[in-house]
Formats: structure tokens, sequence, C-alpha cells
């Protein structure tokens, strides 16, 4: 049995045919083909039924390939102990990250991030927090940017930043003539916000009276620049993280509203498992952020509640 023929068989059942798996693996079908056949002989049970299309995994090989993955996964963690101990910043690092994070701060630091370590290889992807959890868990990424506290005793959780909400209320809503908003101007009936599975949306229902929320209607979107859209063409407002201000036109961003000291805000950390041996990538990954970030969010303009979780 070897690495291989393991990786080899787990990219198999990750594509349902041997071909496509050839391709992945840059090897041709019948060498790859002839290790996972090597596998299933040595072990004496048969990984896949090869009469069905897509192949479909054997429940005996369905337990082989979970310990596969452990068995690569802790193959790997060799290489990560080398670069712990020698404090090299290099190899992939798997990061996972919230929607309603990315796609403002992904901008800021991932360029200057990857021309000053042009040894490490990001590999990013939107989860929501709860899977963000599971595969720090199951080690299939190795940290991840999300919303905080998390409150969780397999995570380790070091702050970025702290960002403040801001309300978005266009021009014909009731509020709009206000200069700063409070916290019980929310509890209105007209506030729209985002779907079910998303943390922010959690976050504002924890700012708001939640019995007052949408009482006539229920209009909820995965995105800022739809009830962004909404609030526009209709009676209603929305609350977005102030950042995502940065990506709004000179005519919206008009409608922007910050709320009165202390402002409702977010914590957004990087976070890894206790037993993550990647730290020196972390580590840069998070002064990269830092230093960034100074940039964006005033912390000595604001003063802020505590974290809403």
């Amino acid at each position: 049995m070897t690495i291989t023929q393991l990786k080899y068989t787990l990219a198999v059942a990750e594509h349902g045919n041997f071909t496509t798996a050839s391709d992945k693996c840059f090897v041709t079908q019948p060498t790859l083909s002839m290790q996972v056949q090597k596998l299933e002989e040595e072990l004496g049970v048969t990984i896949f039924n090869r009469s069905t299309k897509p192949l479909q995994v054997t429940e005996i090989g369905d337990k082989i390939l979970s310990q596969a993955r452990k068995i690569i996964e802790e193959s790997t963690r060799m290489n990560d102990v080398i670069s712990e101990e020698k404090g090299i910043i290099g190899g992939t690092l798997k990061v996972g990250i919230i929607p309603t994070v990315s796609s403002t701060l992904l901008p800021l630091f991932l360029n200057v991030f990857t021309k000053k370590h042009k040894n490490v290889d990001l590999k990013i992807e939107e989860f929501n927090t709860e899977t963000i959890t599971q595969k720090l868990e199951d080690n299939s990424i190795d940290c991840a940017i999300a919303a905080t506290p998390l409150n969780s005793l397999k995570i380790i959780e070091r702050p970025l930043y702290y960002e403040p909400f801001v309300a978005y209320v266009p021009r014909h809503h009731s509020l709009s003539n206000h200069d700063l908003l409070d916290v019980e101007d929310l509890s209105n009936g007209d506030l729209l916000i985002l779907k079910d599975g998303h943390c922010f949306r959690n976050q504002i229902l924890n700012i708001c009276t939640l019995e007052d929320l949408n009482k006539q209607y229920e209009l909820k979107s995965g995105s800022f620049e739809t009830l962004i859209n909404l609030s526009n063409s209709g009676p209603w407002m929305t609350i977005i993280p102030s950042l995502h201000s940065n990506n709004l036109s000179d005519k919206n961003l008009e409608n922007i509203i910050p709320f009165r000291d202390p402002a409702p805000a977010r914590e957004i950390s990087m976070i890894y498992s206790k037993s993550q041996l990647k730290l020196p990538v972390i580590n840069a990954l998070i002064t990269t952020i830092s230093s960034v970030i100074r940039g964006q969010i005033k912390y000595n303009d604001i003063k802020i509640m505590s974290p809403i979780s």
C-alpha cells in the first residue's frame, strides 16, 4: 500500500471515473487503474462498483476511503512539522472565508500577500460558519477568516479587526434625515436582512427586535447588492458591514448612515485548530491582513459595542 495508491483511489471517488481522475492526477488512465486495482488486491476487497456510471463506492470502500483521507492528511503533516520547526513560510495553505467578508477583504490583502510570499500557494474558498467549523475539525482546511466569537474549545481565535455596521437608508425612507442612527431605530418592521445560513443575519437579529422584523412580508437575500437594490426600489432599508460601503457607487454611498457610539460591530478573526502546524504561514497571513486593514477602519474615530456573536 502506498500514499500514491491512496491518492489515486480518492481521486477516482471524487470524480466518479478513472479517466477524469487520471487527468487530474497527471498520469495515464492505465497507470492509475493499475494502482487502484493493486490496492484492492492487497486489501482483498472491491472499493468501486465498476458496472455503474458514475462509479459507485462499495460499503467497505467507503470505510477505506475515510481511512485513506486520514492517512494522507497525517503524511502531509510531517512537512508541516518541519516547516514549523524551521519557521519556513511556504507550501499550500487552504483557507476558508465567510461570504460576507470575502468580497471586501480579499481585494485588500490577496495581491499584497502573494507578491510578498511567492512560495505560498493559497487555496481560498467561501463557506458559511457552520461548514468552516466542520472543515477545520476534519482538517479539510488549515484556517479560516470568520466572525467570532464561536465559543469552540477546539478552535483558536485571533482577532484581525472590528468592523462597525452601517445603515443603508435611501432618501425615500423615514429615517433618511438622520445624521446618526440608534440601534432602537431598526425595530420598525422594514429592515431587509440576509437569508438563513449567514452569520451576519444572526448578528443583525441580535441587535433588532425579532418580533418586529418584517411583520407583513419576508424578503431575504444572499447578497448585500440585492438588499441595497431592493431598498432603493421599495420602502425598505438594510444594514451592511462598513467595509462593504467601499464597493458602493457615489450615489448609493450618500445613503449610508453611521450608528451613534457605541456602534454595533462584528469581530473578524483568523481561526484554526489547536493542533494546526502551519503557523508560520498563518502568522504571515495575519500580519498582512492586519497591516492593510489599518488604512480602512479608523479605530480612533469610532467607539464600538462588544462584538456581536
